[in-house]
């Protein structure tokens, strides 16, 4: 199983040359992807322009969005910016999709809210069409550039609802769950994910990602500040994930275990801390 770790771009107050210099350390450990989050109402950095920033400064990790709210977007942009990353990277970039959830994002960018999950499936009928060089319409010719992977990046689809995660078998390479700590849980949506799969008589199996946040080390009480702030709108709920985010080695080891028994092929662990050490400390866990 691999390990993938995230940017900490996400955290308030991280820095440019921080985040390049983790990519860069992540890059020399043993970490398979490099995950990011994605917000608009919040101090983030915007993931794509992040990512290609870490891919200039990387030669092997996978560079993974863990996941962009796609609905946020134009279709036809994102195709062009994605494989334009693909293909920079060398065919490193792993495109994980979601609707969203924070209707605050919808109203910023702006984009409809309501109609979200549909807006989101001709998404994905329009980038899979450009990345395989078809014509867009009549009217429009193949758009390059093309991605550096056959077909496009690879994609993977995240979400919590019967409704998103059926949307693997037709059009993605494999699911991306969230932060959900049961590994128990997240059997019940990888087997819808690979249900889906057969249902459109696709061979072989889906992709099947978990993710996780941790904290490590003296300063790991920080993890808690984080989340509250970021997973504000869950309201009390917000409390209950700052209190249970896994802080010691044992902890990570036997969720990371746990999602292995149910069926992941990977684990992105997303950082609370914006620390360097927390790079270093987390493959120690998992070399």
């Amino acid at each position: 199983m691999d390990i993938g770790i995230g940017l900490p771009a996400t955290i308030p107050w991280t820095n440019a040359p921080l985040i390049l210099e983790w990519a860069k350390r992540a890059d020399s450990s043993p970490f398979s992807s490099l995950g990011i989050l994605d917000r608009l109402v919040y101090p983030n950095y915007e993931p794509l322009i992040t990512l290609a920033a870490a891919a200039a400064v990387t030669e092997r990790v996978r560079l993974m969005t863990t996941v962009l709210i796609a609905p946020l977007r134009r279709a036809g942009v994102l195709a062009k910016q994605a494989a334009t990353i693909d293909t920079l990277s060398g065919g490193r970039l792993t495109l994980g999709l979601g609707v969203g959830a924070r209707e605050d994002d919808f109203q910023f960018a702006p984009a409809s809210f309501h109609d979200r999950g549909r807006k989101f499936e001709e998404q994905l009928d329009l980038m899979k069409r450009v990345w395989s060089g078809q014509p867009v319409s009549d009217e429009i010719g193949a758009v390059g550039p093309p991605p550096a992977q056959a077909g496009g990046p690879e994609l993977l689809i995240g979400g919590y609802t019967p409704v998103s995660i059926r949307r693997v078998g037709r059009w993605g390479d494999g699911f991306i769950s969230g932060g959900v700590r049961d590994p128990e849980q997240v059997r019940q949506l990888f087997d819808l994910a690979e249900e889906s799969w057969r249902d459109e008589g696709r061979e072989g199996r889906p992709r099947l990602v978990a993710s996780l946040y941790y904290a490590l080390g003296p300063n790991s009480a920080r993890g808690g500040d984080y989340i509250r702030d970021y997973y504000s709108y869950f309201g009390p709920g917000a409390e209950d994930m700052a209190r249970s985010i896994p802080s010691t080695p044992e902890a990570i080891e036997g969720l990371i275990q746990g999602f292995g028994d149910v069926g992941a092929d990977e684990v992105v662990c997303w950082p609370t801390v914006a620390e360097l050490d927390q790079v270093d400390r987390l493959a120690e866990i998992t070399s």
